[in-house]
């Protein structure tokens, strides 16, 4: 049988068990890729290729860090500021957050910037005696959304800059993507405080996990103290990421050594603050991400969707087949990896009946940041997935009806902007 149609079907088997959770999510993941595998769609060392991912790397070192800041009080100490001067309404403090997270995620990485809030989020809902799952669930949607604002938010918008210049138009501008990406964070940030609350469910944090069984170490105001500089260092040494040239992933491992060293936790805190569910369930559909791109299945997939809309189709048509190809996409594999295929087939179709391919580039990547409706459609959704504890079907049922809404914002706000026939 064909990989690509072997990996679409241990695809199907895995939504079916995400979605009914008859095993444990990170056993599905890894399964999944072991299936492949055994398939013989991936090597040996493809199937484990997720363990050593430089992404996995990061949650493990900022999961230390989070932990450091529980240990020595640090998270509880902000939390408590927080909810003296916010209130304890949810809704104000969801909102104060979502915009906090937009805006640091549209100039950084939007991983990074979740990694490094989560922590301060989970002890402000147990301060302020409110559940975490909202919370949680909202900081995931405005760090997605916020990394649409600018260039350098998200790899897709990077990559459809890049695709243009290739082929030789003029790419967007650094700040371009705010014509669609503020509007779209706006309608994310509404719809969170309003329809999202509804459909997320109200869970309260897991106090013995995330306070832990403190020492004297958590009330000295020293290791607090040296646990703040540390944390600052790393935020400050990811957004410089560039700059300084050191790589988020080694930063954050730097952040966590740092903490032991110090003695704001020990090695055994630290290894018992890392999520190994959330590390496994992502290191385990990173595999299968891969075989989607390299077996093909990506591409067929693509090219249903394309025959399906026909020859002739209208721009409009167009847009709407490209933003649910790439939405769809994303959320089982890489934004990344399902921007760079469809980029160029874009191009193709909006040159096939003398459109422009601006909207059409736009749109694809607008919606492979759409990563709404599953735990592992983008590393902050699978960051909360834990902390929140969050189902599948938790994701789907906050994620799809977003995904219709930003849907619909794309349809009518891109064509303006970035009009077909200009």
């Amino acid at each position: 049988m064909d990989s690509a149609v072997l990996t679409l079907i241990v695809l199907g088997v895995s939504s079916i068990l995400f979605a009914t959770e008859v095993i444990p999510l990170a056993v599905t993941a890894m399964g999944a890729a072991i299936s492949l595998g055994l398939l013989g769609v991936l090597t040996p060392k493809e199937v484990f290729s997720g363990l050593s991912n430089s992404t996995v790397v990061l949650f493990a070192g900022m999961f230390v860090i989070g932990a450091a800041m529980f240990q020595t009080g640090l998270a509880q100490k902000i939390g408590v500021t927080v909810v003296k001067r916010a209130g304890t309404s949810e809704k104000r403090l969801m909102v104060s957050l979502m915009i906090i997270t937009a805006v640091l995620s549209s100039v950084s990485s939007n991983t990074a910037t979740v990694a490094c809030l989560l922590p301060v989020i989970v002890q402000i809902c147990v301060a302020a005696d409110i559940p975490v799952s909202f919370p949680l669930m909202s900081l995931a949607v405005a760090a997605n959304v916020g990394g649409t604002i600018t260039m350098i938010g998200t790899p897709p918008n990077i990559l459809m800059s890049a695709t243009l210049q290739a082929t030789g138009l003029t790419p967007f501008g650094f700040f371009e993507f705010a014509y669609i990406g503020i509007p779209l964070t706006i309608v994310g940030i509404l719809y969170m405080v309003t329809i999202g609350s509804r459909l997320c469910p109200h869970r309260k944090a897991d106090v013995t996990n995330t306070t832990g069984q403190e020492s004297d170490a958590a009330h000295s105001t020293r290791k607090m103290a040296i646990c703040a500089v540390i944390l600052i260092a790393v935020v400050l040494a990811m957004v410089l990421e560039d700059t300084i040239g050191v790589p988020m992933q080694i930063t954050a491992i730097i952040g966590a050594l740092a903490c032991v060293l110090t003695g704001c936790l020990t090695e055994k805190q630290a290894y018992a603050g890392i999520d190994w569910v959330t590390i496994f369930l992502f290191a385990g559909m990173l595999p299968l991400a891969s075989a989607m791109d390299k077996s093909g299945a990506g591409k067929l997939i693509a090219d249903y969707v394309v025959a399906f809309i026909g020859n002739d189709p209208s721009p409009m048509m167009i847009l709407a087949a490209m933003f649910i190809l790439s939405c769809g996409l994303t959320q089982f594999m890489s934004n990344t990896a399902a921007a760079a295929l469809l980029a160029p087939i874009g191009i193709s179709i909006a040159n096939s009946i003398g459109a422009s391919p601006f909207p059409v580039l736009m749109t694809i990547g607008i919606a492979a940041s759409c990563a709404f409706t599953t735990p592992v459609a983008t590393p902050p959704n699978t960051l909360i997935l834990g902390p929140g504890r969050f189902r599948f079907m938790d994701y789907v049922k906050v994620g799809l009806p977003l995904v219709i809404v930003s849907f619909i914002v794309c349809l009518i706000v891109i064509p303006i902007v970035w009009p077909f026939y200009p």
